[in-house]
């Protein structure tokens, strides 16, 4: 990724709504108090949580799996995923310069977990699956001390590891049917394990906590128990609840200053348990498996990420949460600016379509249909109505401010709705289907009317875009081919085909071209009048491009794709002034907003990001 940046300007990052709630104990509190650090696809964020300003470290090249804070706070840690048979890079980084301060690679396919040693000595890295090894690092001298096997042939995998308290030479991993304690021999350069002995109890440990005085080891574990293991004698003590156990098993573990323990489980349940015989004293249902709980200072407050890309805050007195950030935990199929302005954006998701606030940002609306998938929307130009395309072939039209339906087009195709745009008059819809049908539909006060039915296209429509007079508009479509529709007599005017699966389409502003792209990697400028291609650019190294846009002088257009990077070019030159890397997984779409201030783009890994477009409108 690093050869794509190759001789361009970076885009500045300005906002990134999006938070992978899948990384275990992903979500971490900087001791300093003020800050939440937590990843979103190769991008770990640091937000101060009393105004929500965002910070961003860039130098993944793949999705970020496991984040550690040092205990004084001087130090990130975090891993990353990557091909198998690649390695998979670790980053320590300065907190205070928020720079790289290593780099270490030894890990293969991906990291599992990292800790920090009490004094900032060393970093113990446990690697994935198909890794399987303990690496302990020296942070001053930024190299690997000793490596060994994560476990013996006996048990499985693990996934936790957690460094006492006191000791720089002591630390803790589990997993599937085993519990081990290691000790580093420094001047050996060796680390020795010893199996703790739980007698017939076999458990899959998913988190490890250890007491401040490192007397025990807390184990949460998929059967829904919590075991509590001696470290000094590495005997088991206890296992509870007996009888009321945690659905789901108990994905984290957070030991409190009085003792009890706070269990989050698969089933989204906060639950505050005793300390003596682990029965829970109080419970909280939230939205989702719970993989993170962070504690501020000494518990009074604490921060819980769930597998939904929820964030919640608590305080310990009352177990009341409070939803302080959510986003989009699945795909992000398509973003809306309205026109004329930039204070707001829409998008919608396999579950949703959210309203936010740009600036914030901050989700304003929520618009569900249970069990059914948006996969495309668009505002009408007046502001008044969001217009959508879903799977089970209806098109919905909502209110923007209170999300209400305003209206429901049922079977407005056989199949799913894939494609869909509005007139600039905002009194007649196109949309399109999977089976390559083009529908026109005219909208009046709470009922509507088909128009025409166009069937050229022999497989899903892509894209519409409606030329700014309302009576031609350009459909492309997976079967190779863009046609240019009149909207008056309800024919074809001009068929461009080539040999790719066409995504997207856009009209030049001044109207005489359009450009397209798809899975060739090629962005082509065609004549709207005869239909030959004026210009070919290579649009990609890699992947196909899924999303294009062009602002409204028709100077500039951004592309994304299944590459993760974004791209802006300048339409004239045909050349990339300015590249955005930090998406984590393909790029789904992207809008530049009317006044080419702000770039919006989002991907499949339900990340929304916001870009400061370097190219300002004149005007």
């Amino acid at each position: 990724m690093a050869a794509e940046t190759n001789g361009h300007s970076q885009l500045e990052l300005e906002a990134a709504i999006g938070f992978n709630g899948n990384v275990p104990f992903g979500l971490r509190v900087h001791p300093d108090r003020e800050h939440l650090i937590y990843p979103l696809g190769c991008t770990v964020i640091l937000k101060r949580i009393k105004d929500g300003k965002q910070e961003f470290l860039h130098g993944h090249t793949n999705n970020v799996s496991c984040i550690s804070v040092s205990q004084s706070g001087t130090y990130i840690a975090s891993g990353q995923v990557n091909f198998l048979g690649f390695k998979a890079e670790i980053i320590i980084w300065d907190y205070a310069q928020r720079t790289i301060y290593a780099q270490l690679l030894l890990h293969k396919a991906k990291v599992e977990a990292l800790a920090f040693s009490p004094k900032d000595k060393y970093l113990v890295s446990l690697g994935g699956q198909d890794d399987g090894r303990i690496v302990v690092w020296n942070i001053e001298k930024k190299e690997a001390i000793c490596g060994s096997q994560a476990s013996s042939s006996s048990a499985g995998p693990f996934f936790s590891l957690q460094y006492s308290n006191m000791s720089d030479n002591i630390f803790v991993s589990a997993g599937k049917g085993a519990v081990l304690v290691w000790d580093l021999d420094l001047p050996n350069r060796k680390i020795r394990a010893t199996e703790c002995q739980t007698g017939k109890l076999k458990r899959i440990v998913k988190c490890v906590q250890i007491t401040k005085d490192d007397q025990f080891i807390y184990c949460g574990t998929t059967s829904g128990d919590i075991m509590r293991i001696n470290l000094k004698t590495r005997l088991l003590s206890e296992c509870g609840p007996v009888k009321a156990k945690h659905g789901l098993g108990v994905s984290v573990l957070k030991i409190l200053e009085s003792g009890d323990l706070l269990a989050g489980s698969g089933s989204g349940t906060i639950a505050l348990c005793s300390k003596t015989n682990f029965k829970t004293l109080k419970r909280v249902q939230l939205d989702k498996g719970v993989t993170s709980i962070a504690m501020r200072g000494e518990g009074q407050q604490f921060f819980v990420g769930t597998e939904a890309a929820q964030m919640y805050r608590f305080n310990d007195s009352d177990l009341k949460a409070d939803l302080i950030s959510s986003s989009h935990s699945k795909a992000v199929k398509d973003v809306a600016i309205p026109f004329g302005t930039s204070e707001l954006f829409v998008t919608c998701s396999e579950d949703d379509i959210r309203l936010w606030q740009i600036d914030k940002p901050k989700e304003l609306l929520r618009i569900t249909v249970p069990n059914m998938t948006c996969n495309a929307l668009e505002l009408m130009i007046d502001g008044h109505s969001i217009i959508s395309a879903w799977n089970d072939g209806k098109i919905r039209v909502f209110a923007p401010e209170s999300g209400q339906p305003l209206l429901i087009i049922n079977n407005a195709h056989k199949t799913g709705v894939t494609a869909i745009a509005g007139t600039r008059d905002c009194k007649r819809i196109v949309s399109g289907d999977e089976e390559g049908q083009v529908r026109v539909w005219e909208m009046r006060e709470n009922c509507y009317r088909l128009v025409e039915s166009m069937k050229e296209h022999k497989a899903t429509v892509t894209c519409i875009k409606i030329k700014s007079d309302d009576k031609e508009c350009v459909t492309a479509s997976s079967d190779g081919a863009c046609i240019i529709w009149d909207l008056v007599r309800f024919v074809s005017l001009q068929m461009f085909i080539a040999n790719t699966l066409f995504r997207t389409v856009c009209y030049h502003p001044e109207q005489y071209q359009i450009i397209t792209s798809g899975t060739d990697r090629k962005i082509t400028y065609w004549d709207v009048f005869d239909g030959t291609t004026i210009r070919e650019l290579e649009g990609s190294q890699s992947g196909a491009i899924n999303g294009m846009h062009i602002s409204t002088d028709g100077k500039y257009f951004v592309t994304g794709g299944d590459d993760k990077v974004v791209k802006v070019w300048d339409y004239m030159e045909g050349v990339v002034t300015h590249v955005g890397i930090a998406h984590g997984a393909s790029i789904t779409s992207i809008r530049i907003c009317s006044n080419s201030s702000t770039l919006v783009s989002t991907s499949a890994d339900g990340a929304v990001l916001r870009w400061r477009f370097p190219h300002p409108s004149s005007s």
